[in-house]
């Protein structure tokens, strides 16, 4: 046997018993040696077609604690163009290991930023629309709220969407309207199915989907124009987003260049925040 990342990933496997999911998941990681050890578990998962969890339980099967010990193993025995960093990893608690895979993810995220096109070109739409719609349900709701708030300050119509149920539909028609000719949705694990109808909706009525998601592979892409994905870390027992947060930071900074009087609404809100007394430093 040779001594290539899928030959050692194979090796791996040996040895165990697994089920017919299991396989298809290790099928899928022999197929994908080099990229594999850089995939968080929804990235792997939805690679695979099957469940996060079967992902977790995939790696219990092969000895390890979850899946981030697995990842750690694939660094050293199946390793990418990118080398594994060198350190005291070993020795981090799972709180350290949960930070370390954000970073992880944030080096990421800056590798492909790189090209700065799709950004930019997300930034366009976003300005471009009057009203904006920006929708996050869930796990996302977050995100949608922190985007919507800086973006009101440079952008002269954002409407948030972040409560489901009936009435959301409405209030994309209702945007539309009004001459809405984008949506930005954040959409995060677990993706609620609401979500994915609402984006149907959207593109059905004419908007331009721009979608910051976990993965390219989420169910959010099918019914997206524009998605740019950002890692979300799964080393803890609810998942964290420095990556997507920072990404809608980054869309913020594209949006707010494509406007040209982003800077006076700024240093507008500036003056009458200082006349209010608005903050205490």
């Amino acid at each position: 046997m040779s001594d290539s990342p899928a030959a050692r990933l194979q090796k791996l496997f040996e040895g165990h018993r697994l089920t017919p999911t299991q396989r298809r998941i290790a099928h899928c990681m022999v197929r994908g040696a080099a990229d594999v050890p850089f995939l968080s578990s929804v990235e792997l998962a939805e690679l695979a077609g099957v469940s996060q969890p079967s992902v977790t339980r995939f790696a219990v099967a092969l000895g390890f604690d979850g899946y981030p010990a697995l990842r750690r193993y694939l660094r050293e025995v199946a390793p990418a163009a990118a080398p594994p960093e060198t350190g005291a990893e070993d020795s981090y608690n799972s709180y350290q290991q949960a930070v370390q895979a954000e970073i992880d993810n944030l080096r990421h995220l800056s590798a492909m930023l790189a090209d700065p096109a799709p950004v930019e070109e997300a930034g366009r739409l976003l300005a471009a629309s009057r009203p904006l719609p920006v929708l996050g349900l869930r796990a996302a709701s977050s995100q949608a709220r922190g985007f919507a708030y800086f973006a009101a300050k440079v952008h002269p119509d954002v409407r948030l969407l972040d409560e489901g149920g009936s009435m959301l539909a409405d209030r994309i028609d209702a945007s539309v309207r009004a001459g809405a000719t984008a949506l930005l949705c954040f959409a995060l694990p677990r993706h609620p199915r609401e979500v994915v109808e609402a984006l149907e909706h959207a593109r059905d009525a004419g908007l331009t989907v721009v979608t910051v998601a976990d993965s390219a592979f989420a169910p959010v892409a099918r019914v997206s124009d524009l998605l740019i994905p950002a890692a979300v870390g799964t080393g803890l027992a609810f998942d964290t987003a420095c990556s997507p947060m920072l990404l809608g930071r980054v869309l913020l900074e594209a949006m707010a260049d494509a406007l040209p009087d982003a800077q006076a609404r700024l240093e507008e809100f500036d003056a009458k925040a200082a006349a209010r007394g608005l903050f205490v430093d």
